[in-house]
């Protein structure tokens, strides 16, 4: 990776477009609202894990999320409706501004990652679900399972059961039928997609949000950010052998920095992460890319990126606002 790669990355954004009525930045998204109708989403090249924003950016994984986000919620919009509008330049989607519901709706098809470390634990309730006893790291439960989150004040993702955001009116009944009913059912697509590339998808989230009564799927789905992916062949020879998963996700980076004695405890620090390695974490996410989407990654244009990202959106504002 070029040098210059390195230092061309969507770090930060303080974009002042016009019509703006508020501005949000995420860990990893900026998020401006226009005229208070449209969200222009520009996903920067930051990437956290444990919480926690990692010090330097990894380039053109903004572009591979957005990209791939794209690809698929217009691969599932015959499933549900959702907020996306256009995508004007690779790192960005304008779409509606939607109520967001305060839960994530997390699916899990097999016993892996967070699910994983609780069932080591000795526990075998999550999120109000019930675990069968007996079973293996990285094992397909007997149907996929829906271990819901929502957000403390402090930002951390939080475990929730079905009963908890019912009870505390957090989602009505009956959209909380409507948001199970989208997951299991775009679950069930990402899965078929991608089977058909040679993967498993292992365990997702989404999340949703409201306007004008109507439910749409939002922000991004099946990316790596989001999503866990095992290659399928040699699958289930590792698994009976108690062999680690081939993956594409971000959990190599999960482990790195575990291993590296850091999981976002107090006290603990961030390890330093080498051009080496920052070249193989955009490696792995533009790999990811190709496999699942089927498509060859094309790089965006070596311009100055925000420039880059100023110029289109300006043009898209213009468009929607007319």
């Amino acid at each position: 990776m070029l040098q210059s790669e390195m230092q061309n990355c969507l770090h930060h954004t303080d974009f002042k477009f016009e019509r703006t009525t508020s501005i949000y930045h995420g860990k990893v998204r900026d998020v401006y609202v226009i005229d208070n109708n449209w969200m222009l989403m520009v996903v920067s090249d930051r990437i956290s894990a444990f919480d926690f924003v990692m010090p330097r950016p990894i380039p053109y994984k903004g572009q591979v999320l957005n990209q791939l986000a794209a690809h698929f919620l217009d691969a599932t919009k015959d499933i549900c409706p959702n907020w996306v509008l256009s995508v004007p330049d690779p790192n960005v989607t304008i779409g509606r501004l939607c109520q967001t519901f305060k839960v994530e709706m997390v699916i899990r098809g097999y016993l892996t990652g967070h699910a994983w470390r609780e069932y080591s634990a000795g526990k075998r309730i999550i999120c109000g679900v019930a675990m069968p006893d007996g079973m293996k790291e990285n094992q397909a439960f007997p149907e996929p399972i829906i271990t819901p989150t929502t957000k403390s004040d402090h930002g951390h993702d939080l475990d929730i059961s079905r009963e908890e955001i019912l009870n505390q009116g957090i989602v009505s009944e009956a959209d909380y039928l409507v948001l199970e009913k989208y997951t299991r059912a775009l679950y069930q697509r990402g899965s078929e997609m991608a089977a058909e590339k040679g993967l498993i998808l292992v365990d997702t989230k989404y999340e949703f949000g409201k306007a004008d009564d109507v439910i749409y799927l939002i922000d991004e789905i099946h990316t790596p950010d989001s999503s866990r992916y095992f290659y399928a062949d040699g699958y289930a020879q590792r698994l009976e052998n108690n062999e680690p998963q081939r993956q594409l996700s971000k959990e190599f980076l999960r482990q790195w920095l575990i291993a590296n004695d850091f999981q976002g405890k107090e006290g603990q620090v961030i390890p330093t992460f080498s051009d080496e390695f920052i070249h193989e974490i955009s490696e792995r996410y533009i790999e990811l890319y190709e496999q699942v989407s089927g498509k060859k990654f094309v790089k965006g244009n070596d311009e100055d990126i925000q420039t880059r990202v100023l110029s289109n959106c300006n043009e898209a504002i213009k468009a929607l606002v007319k």
